[in-house]
This record gives structure tokens, C-alpha cells and sequence, in this order.
């Protein structure tokens, strides 16, 4: 508080050399104790918590816990038996003089406030400005802002150059639902919300700019779940003339110094480690691996070729060894083949290896001599060894579980480190996936992805096999940062999209920009956008993105605090040539 003759002070930073001093603070009310005629108050600032004091009641008469006050008195040691050896000034209180309401609260609060991250969390939103009072929550949003304070200089140091794009833009395929806003002047028109600054990213390396960077916010019109909201930030960068290894480098750095700064966990050193996405499908099941779980997948399928054993005949066959299990009892076994049947498994066969090296287990007795051997050949099978079987006659689908099954034996062995962060990059994702629903292939991530081997890899008839030059940065089974050396070619830009059904008309409206840019002498450039929000909520050990963010939605996609989505008035609605259907 400015303006006054007294010494103004912070809450938690008064210190025994304040004693004898008269100060003034400032904070919110934490809790109110009586103590027959000594009131004794504890207010809290940003800094911290302090006790005040009063003999007279009448100071005190009528202020409310999480009330703003403001209050003057002399600094005092507290008698031994009363310091409080929690808080920083512990051994100090306020003896209060006087005594301002700056903002009363209601006598009944929605929650209480000190714990307020152990209440339901459409609550804690809604009344999300109360929420944020409580030091665990507020303290994740400082350490938001010291984040960015870090990559905003790490970026600088880097020969990065900050600049804003537009949110205000037009809609582009990049493999979410854009928000869209209608055009008041523009009748039957429509802007966008951009997903990402994909476009105009690539832009800048064609206006010249060597280096680009912004903390950017991204807009995905999808469900939200934990790692995943409505709006979001991303460190986006670009970098021209460089190739992947170039931006793997940029990478490494800005994840190794972040985490080894503010992270309390072992670091996996640079370089990371590099797998193809068809290695990571394999022998982890994901796209994303967690690579703290020391279990590996293994294909097994040519095992079952001829098969007497009908369901593992001629489909995809996965396999996951486990040493030193096959003393588990039959309902941890049965806990695994229940787990199975929730991800839409029949049910999980598995062997148990004896001390003999027979097997024991229903699948068995549907093995030969020699596919016993080249079981014991292929998963390295132990005196102990456990091997689980994973089938079905899709090959991703196999994967998948296959995957799921993988994570789950990791954390029911409790086999993952919790004290690592164990970072990977995964690389050459394929170009086309093909989409069951709309029976065509589509762009897997975005189609602004240079294919690997350019003009001529399109020439491949089957698209399954053409990739991008793709790549994620993963750490602990989250996808990090997303990115690709980009497509700067006019003529490959034509024929990406032709084989995803395409016409170079199509291309000219969609993307006129990149369309019209790169005919004047685009140069090759590439980047990545490492995600803020998941780097904070892995730093933090916090469940979801929205214990990371000031004022997210809620997982419902309504934000109650502030009524949106909310309805417009009929004037509202025609102005920008909308009708309600």
C-alpha cells in the first residue's frame, strides 16, 4: 500500500531484524482464531503468511476469512511455546493497531481455500479466482511464468527472433475441428481460430527471417481429456537452410536445460535417442513410448504360420517376455486377462517357463517341438519366463493392445523408475494413413510435411510406405513436441495433396498463401513446437494441463466461472448472418 508514512512490508518476508518496527501489510484473511479475548488473525499475501494479533476485539469485529485487509502494527517475537516452526515468519507476529476491509468476502465460502485442489474440480473452476488462492495451485502458475521467462531467453541466446502471428485466420486441415468465427461484412464467410501457427511459420522462412520463435497459443475445437484442452500454448519455432539433425539439436537443448533446471529427476543425456515410428510400433505399441518400462514387444507371428492353434493362425502375433514371474498366483494372472478384456481383447494366452524349460500354460498344448525352440530362440526365454501372446488379424489394432499391455505390466511390476525423465525422439512417421470411415487415405499429422526422398518417393503406388520427414519428441510416454522439415516445393506440395484426392484447385483456394509464396523461391526450412503446457504439468507431476493453466476449461468444455458457451441475442445472431437450426 503506497501512500502512507508507515514502512510497507511483504507478509512472508518480514524477519526478526522487522522486530520493534512498526509496518503496514497487506493480504488476504487465512484463518481466524479467539482465543478468549485475544483475536489472533493470520493474513497471507503472495509471499507467504504471517500472524497478527489484537487484544481488542473491536479491530477484528466483523472481517471474514479471504476478505482483502489491509492492517498497521509493530513487529513482535513471538513466546516460545507459541512459534509455529511451518511458516517462514514463525517465529514473529503483528501486534495490529489499526485495521482496514479493503474487500469483505461472504461468510460462507464454496470451499476451503487452503485445499482447495482436494474438491471437485468443476467447483475449483467455477469459482477458479478462489482456487488460484491456494499456495499449491498459485505456485504452479508462478512457476509457469518462470518457465517462459527461461525459454523466452533460452530462445534469444539461440539466435531466435520473436514474432506474433495472427489469431485471427483461415481455416486449414492440420487434423483437428478449427474454431470458427462468422464474418460480420464478409456475408456466408468465416474466420478461424488457428490450430497452430503452421502457415504462417512457414511464411516467415519465405519472407527471409532465419530464425522464429513465439510462446503461441493453439486452438483445437476437440474433447478435452488429460493431456489435451480446448486452448492451448506451444514453443514454436522455425528455423531456415537446416536440416532435421538441426533442429534435433535445438530440441535437445531447449528439453535437457529445461528439465535439468527445473525438474528434481534424473535426465536422459543428449543425444536422445532416435527410433523410426515401425520400431516404435513394434516393439513398444506406441507411437509415444515410455521408455522407463524395460519390457519389449517382439513379432512372433511367423511362429504361427501353421499353427494347430486356430486363433493365432496366419494373423499379427505380439509377444511380451517377463523374467522371474511364474511364481505369481492365479489371480494375479487373472487380473492381467481381466485388463485384457477392458481394451477388447478376448481375453491375454500366456506360458509359464519351467525348470526344465517345458512350458505350462492352455496355449501349449497347440506347440510343436520346434515352435516350442523357437519361442525359447526369439523372446530369450528363461528359467522363469513368463510370455504373453497379443493377436488379432489387424496389424495396428495388435499393436495397440500390444502397447496397453506392455504399460500395464510395467506399472503393475512396478517396473518404471518414477525418478527419471527419460526423453526419446521418434522419427520417418508414414505420410497417408488410411481413414476406415471416410474409405480414403488422409494426411497422417498435417500435409505440410516434406516426404522422405521428395518428388520421387510419391511415385510409390502403395501410400502405406511413403513417410514424412516427421518427427516427435517424447518423454515418459508424452508426446513433447511435434514437427517436420516442411514442404517448400511447389511441385511436391501439388502432388501431396493430389494423392490425398486433391486437385491443384483445391490447393490454389485452400492454401493460396504457401501456394502463391512458394513460387517465389522458398528455402528449405524446418522447426518443431515443444507443447508449454505438458512440459509444465511433467515438471510439476500434476495429473492434467489444467492444474498448469490460470483459467482452463473445464473437461465438460464449459467454463461456468466465466457462462460460456453462452447463447447470442437474435441482433447478435444477424449481424453476422447466423440462424439457430
Amino acid at each position: 500500500m503506497k501512500g502512507n508514512k508507515y514502512r510497507t512490508a511483504y507478509c512472508g518476508k518480514i524477519t526478526k531484524e522487522d522486530i520493534g518496527k512498526e509496518l503496514r501489510i497487506a493480504g488476504f484473511v487465512e484463518n481466524i482464531r479467539d482465543h478468549g479475548g485475544i483475536i489472533f488473525v493470520d493474513v497471507r499475501d503472495e509471499s507467504g503468511t504471517v500472524q497478527t494479533v489484537s487484544n481488542d476485539d473491536k479491530i477484528f469485529d466483523g472481517i471474514t476469512r479471504e476478505s482483502s485487509i489491509t492492517l498497521l502494527g509493530t513487529i513482535r517475537k513471538r513466546s516460545e511455546d507459541t512459534i509455529n516452526p511451518r511458516l517462514e515468519t514463525g517465529e514473529l507476529e503483528l501486534l495490529v493497531t489499526e485495521l482496514e476491509v479493503l474487500g469483505k468476502a461472504k461468510n460462507e465460502l464454496p470451499f476451503e481455500v487452503m485445499t482447495s485442489h482436494e474438491v471437485n474440480e468443476e467447483l475449483r473452476l467455477k469459482y477458479r479466482y478462489l482456487d488460484l488462492r491456494n499456495k499449491k495451485v498459485h505456485d504452479n502458475i508462478l512457476f509457469r511464468s518462470e518457465l517462459l521467462k527461461h525459454l523466452r531467453n533460452k530462445m534469444d541466446s539461440l539466435g531466435f527472433t520473436e514474432v506474433q502471428t495472427p489469431i485471427i485466420t483461415a481455416s486449414s486441415p492440420e487434423g483437428a475441428r478449427d474454431f470458427v468465427i462468422p464474418s460480420r461484412k464478409h456475408h456466408g464467410k468465416f474466420y478461424a481460430l488457428p490450430q497452430a501457427p503452421q502457415i504462417f511459420k512457414q511464411l516467415l522462412m519465405t519472407s527471409g527471417f532465419d530464425r522464429y520463435y513465439q510462446i503461441a497459443p493453439c486452438f483445437r475445437d476437440e474433447d478435452t481429456r488429460a493431456d489435451r484442452t480446448l486452448e492451448f500454448y506451444q514453443l514454436d519455432f522455425e528455423m531456415a537452410f537446416v536440416t532435421e539433425e538441426d533442429v534435433f539439436e535445438i530440441g535437445e537443448q531447449i528439453f535437457y536445460d529445461t528439465f535439468k533446471k527445473f525438474g528434481t529427476k534424473e535426465v536422459s543425456p543428449r543425444p536422445f535417442r532416435r527410433i523410426s515410428y515401425n520400431d516404435a510400433m513394434l516393439k513398444y505399441g506406441s507411437d509415444k513410448p515410455d521408455l522407463r518400462n524395460p519390457l519389449e514387444i517382439i513379432d512372433i507371428s511367423e511362429v504361427f504360420t501353421e499353427s494347430g492353434f486356430k486363433p493365432f493362425r496366419g494373423v499379427t502375433v505380439r509377444g511380451i517376455k517377463v523374467d522371474g514371474i511364474a511364481d505369481k498366483s492365479n489371480s494375479w494372472f487373472n487380473e492381467v486377462v481381466d485388463y485384457a478384456k477392458t481394451i477388447g481383447m478376448p481375453g491375454i494366452g500366456y506360458i509359464t517357463v519351467m525348470e526344465d524349460m517345458s512350458f505350462k500354460g492352455p496355449i501349449d498344448k497347440f506347440l510343436t517341438d520346434e515352435d516350442r525352440s523357437d519361442l525359447i530362440s526369439k523372446a530369450d526365454l528363461k528359467v522363469g519366463s513368463v510370455l504373453f501372446f497379443i493377436a488379432d488379424d489387424d496389424k495396428t489394432i495388435c499393436a495397440k493392445q500390444a502397447g496397453q499391455i506392455r504399460t500395464y505390466l510395467g506399472n503393475k511390476l512396478e517396473l518404471i523408475d518414477q525418478n527419471k525423465f527419460e526423453f526419446c525422439i521418434i522419427t520417418d512417421f508414414p505420410m497417408y494413413e488410411y481413414d476406415m470411415n471416410e474409405k480414403k487415405y488422409v494426411f497422417t499429422h498435417n500435409p505440410f510435411n516434406m516426404p522422405k526422398g521428395g518428388l520421387k518417393a510419391l511415385d510409390n503406388p502403395n501410400l502405406d510406405e511413403i513417410t514424412a520427414i516427421q518427427y516427435d519428441f517424447v518423454c515418459n510416454g508424452n508426446e513433447m513436441a511435434s514437427g517436420a522439415v516442411r514442404n517448400h516445393d511447389i511441385e511436391i506440395m501439388k502432388k501431396v495433396f493430389e494423392l490425398a484426392g486433391y486437385s491443384e484447385e483445391d490447393v490454389k483456394t485452400r492454401f493460396r498463401s504457401l501456394y502463391t509464396a512458394f513460387q517465389y523461391g522458398a528455402p528449405p526450412h524446418a522447426g518443431m513446437a515443444p507443447g508449454i503446457d505438458r512440459i509444465i504439468m511433467l515438471l510439476k507431476d500434476e495429473p492434467n494441463l489444467r492444474e498448469v493453466q490460470a483459467f482452463p476449461i473445464a473437461p465438460s468444455g464449459e467454463d461456468k466461472m466465466m457462462g460460456c458457451p453462452s447463447e447470442l441475442t437474435e441482433e447478435q445472431l444477424r449481424e453476422v448472418h447466423i440462424k439457430v437450426r
